[in-house]
């Protein structure tokens, strides 16, 4: 099949016009029987190769899944297209199973997804021996590997696919691997001369930005304030802290909910549904919540607190601006974080393990304390060199400078002994901006003479530049003592003014990270309201996700272009045959009404 018939194809079936860098070559490449490797950015298209292959392919293409919600929007979008598709998990009865393998032996089903833990039973593994299988795509192929960030063990079984279908071509998918881990899934898989493609990581529409955190249940409420409607996510380390954050906000008049591993399986299902749906504005979650999140207009990733890994990281903020629209990772950050989570990497029983998280956790704290724009931080670990600055990062936006910083370093180390050394960074700021609370009334600081002396100051600034002094060796946390500040030996040559300290100047950022990126289309942002109320509308009616119907990236093409036929409504990106006929009538109907007001 040549590329013109490819483009056919993917316009009928999917609405787009032209295919996304790669896409076409793995699809030529699989549907020639080879295994490929395909590693793409969340969000960069990875769903369409394997997707559109199935629709050409003369017979049925076994989807592996990671989670049930992923499996349910999948088929239901699929569907919408015109693309007959079913999934076979947990919650479906024997009877629903059975009549699927019905519908597979006769043909009426495209595209198969199940989960790795029901693939690889021997009992499922025969029944699909007598079915047309002509491809098996492993999504998140991550999880293979021993060193992938969500090591999953049914997964490492996958390997058996070449030993029952010898013949049949595997795709594995995954949006984070670095080197050792794809060699690694590769190996598992038993992939003989596969295709792979290695894209781009970078995800240029997502912006990167740092903040010390100071406040963090404040700094989070006014972020989320100053972005309205938008959908995003939260994640914390832990479920005690999702808990504490979401009662807070909630009670703070966010709509918002809680999602962790320690809840019940069907209150998770109904938050992740709300959310899938925009019946829940934002998701405070562990990282439980993340993996298979198929939801394409979430604006904003915050970071309360560090993930573990780049990995992590990465895809983490990946649920953000699937899109492709502006989005931002926000990550606060605060030493005290930092050290804790080493702390308890330090402590697994297994020391070999411990290094190696040690080593990636090292990664994470490069990104960190980067001073250079922190994409290129990213794409380096990921082997993807580059020497370009992204120019859409909190250091890139917000370049840092240095300044004779002495004096206000030696507030900070003077105050640090005036207390005794008794105190967190936070108790510090506190002290150092003369503000009253019951501890220091305990304690007594409000008589020492560095009470008050740098209460010109925001707390933001005080942070930074007490960050600055742990990092240069001046000052430790000792964690045994509720991470007190400590002075060390080194701190003495400033305190007594016998060398010039220079530090980067603190970027406080100024909003910055609210401001609307240059890049944006303009569009009527009245009839995007419109369109996207009718939108929501169209998909409770049908019980389905908003994005399955038209994603955002589509509704403000319409808004922009607005067209007031089929013909033109066809040249609209994510508007195909099939979707036209479901839904063009009522979208084009809210067009001219709109154009006639």
């Amino acid at each position: 099949m040549n590329e013109a018939q490819l483009l056919d194809s993917l316009k009928h079936h999917f609405g787009y016009t032209t295919f996304r860098n790669g896409q076409a070559d793995i699809i030529k490449q699989v549907m020639s029987g080879r295994d490929c490797l395909v590693l793409m950015p969340t969000g960069g298209g990875k769903s369409l190769c394997y997707q559109l292959p199935a629709t050409l392919l003369d017979g049925i293409t076994i989807v592996v899944s990671p989670l049930i919600s992923l499996m349910k929007d999948q088929v239901d979008s699929l569907t919408r297209q015109g693309i007959s598709a079913a999934y076979v998990n947990s919650s479906l009865s024997t009877e629903q199973v059975n009549d699927i393998f019905q519908r597979l032996n006769a043909g009426k089903i495209k595209l198969l997804y199940v989960a790795p833990e029901r693939l690889t039973q021997h009992y499922f593994l025969q029944g699909l021996q007598s079915l047309p299988i002509k491809l098996f795509a492993i999504d998140e192929a991550h999880c293979i590997s021993q060193w992938g960030h969500d090591f999953r063990r049914a997964y490492t079984q996958l390997g058996c696919l070449k030993q029952y279908f010898p013949h049949i071509p595997v795709m594995a998918l995954t949006a984070t691997a670095d080197v050792t881990t794809r060699k690694d899934i590769l190996n598992q898989l038993g992939f003989i001369d596969p295709y792979v493609h290695l894209d781009s990581f970078d995800r240029p529409n997502i912006r990167f930005t740092l903040a010390e955190k100071y406040n963090g249940q404040k700094q989070i409420l006014s972020y989320i304030k100053q972005r309205k409607d938008d959908s995003g996510i939260v994640y914390c380390s832990s479920r005690w802290q999702v808990e504490k954050l979401s009662e807070f906000l909630a009670k703070s008049g966010v709509n918002c909910a809680a999602y962790h591993a320690g809840m019940e399986a069907d209150i998770r299902g109904v938050v992740q549904d709300g959310f899938t749906k925009d019946n829940v504005q934002v998701v405070i979650a562990t990282v439980a919540f993340g993996l298979g999140i198929n939801k394409l207009n979430v604006r904003y990733v915050i970071h309360f607190e560090p993930p573990r890994t780049i990995e992590s990281y990465y895809q983490e903020i990946g649920r953000a601006g699937r899109d492709g629209l502006p989005a931002e990772a926000l990550f606060l950050c605060d030493e005290q974080d930092m050290a804790r989570i080493k702390k308890r990497i330090s402590e697994h029983e297994n020391e070999q393990r411990a290094q190696v998280e040690l080593q990636r956790f090292q990664a994470m704290t490069d990104f960190v304390d980067a001073q250079t724009c922190r994409r290129q931080v990213v794409l380096n670990y990921f082997a993807e060199f580059t020497k370009q600055r992204c120019g859409n990062c909190d250091i890139c936006l917000d370049p840092p400078t240095e300044f004779d910083a002495t004096e206000v370093a030696q507030k900070v180390l003077s105050c640090v002994f005036r207390i005794e050394q008794k105190g967190d960074v936070q108790y510090l700021v506190t002290i150092l901006r003369g503000q009253i609370s019951p501890l220091v009334q305990k304690n007594g600081h409000e008589n020492v003479s560095t009470f008050g002396i740098g209460k010109e100051k925001t707390p933001s600034y005080w942070f930074a530049i007490i960050r600055q002094l742990i990092h240069l060796g001046y000052l430790q946390q000792d964690i045994a003592q509720q991470s007190h500040l400590k002075l060390t030996e080194a701190a003495r040559s400033v305190l007594k003014a016998e060398e010039r300290l220079m530090l980067a100047s603190p970027r406080l950022q100024k909003a910055s990270y609210w401001r609307q990126s240059s890049a944006t289309k303009q569009y009527d942002r009245k009839l995007f309201a419109k369109l996207r109320s009718l939108r929501k509308e169209i998909a409770d009616a049908e019980d389905v996700a908003p994005f399955i119907v038209f994603n955002d990236a589509t509704l403000s093409e319409l808004a922009r272009i607005q067209p007031t036929n089929n013909h033109q409504m066809l040249t609209v990106s994510g508007v195909g045959d099939t979707k036209l006929a479901r839904y063009g009538e009522p979208f084009l109907s809210l067009i001219k009404a709109h154009q006639s007001r």
